[in-house]
């Protein structure tokens, strides 16, 4: 299972890569393996300002349809044109590469204080044992 240790995760297993006052968030390798093949990513919540553990979007694999918490308080402010079925419609690669260019949304950070309830890598393998 891959952790990388320059992001911080979330018990909802989401990942979050920060970049000033903003992040970008996806889900993490060990959640993409349990949904198995993904098939669909809908986010209408570009725009809105969302509160932290608030559902942002809902992810759809072939034997389940799962929903996307937001890990930290902010306004979405993007969402990944790759995976939208109006653009790229390429769900898939948050299988292939998600930390990479199977991120979900980027984000407009609200309350910096809120970075204080993630995980580090190591404290988020632990969880997922």
């Amino acid at each position: 299972m891959n952790t990388p240790e320059s992001l911080k995760y979330t018990k909802e297993h989401e990942w979050l890569r920060i970049e000033d006052d903003c992040a970008y968030i996806g889900i993490t390798d060990f959640a993409q393996g349990e949904l198995g093949e993904i098939v669909y990513v809908e986010v209408e919540t570009v725009g809105e300002t969302i509160a932290k553990d608030e559902v942002f979007g809902t992810v759809e694999a072939v034997k389940t349809t799962s929903d996307l918490y937001m890990p930290l308080s902010g306004e979405v402010l993007e969402f990944n044109s790759k995976l939208d079925e109006n653009d790229g419609d390429q769900p898939e690669l948050i299988n292939s590469d998600p930390y990479g260019d199977g991120w979900v949304i980027k984000i407009k950070i609200s309350d910096p204080a809120e970075l204080d309830s993630l995980m580090d890598s190591a404290a988020y393998t632990e969880l997922v044992g």
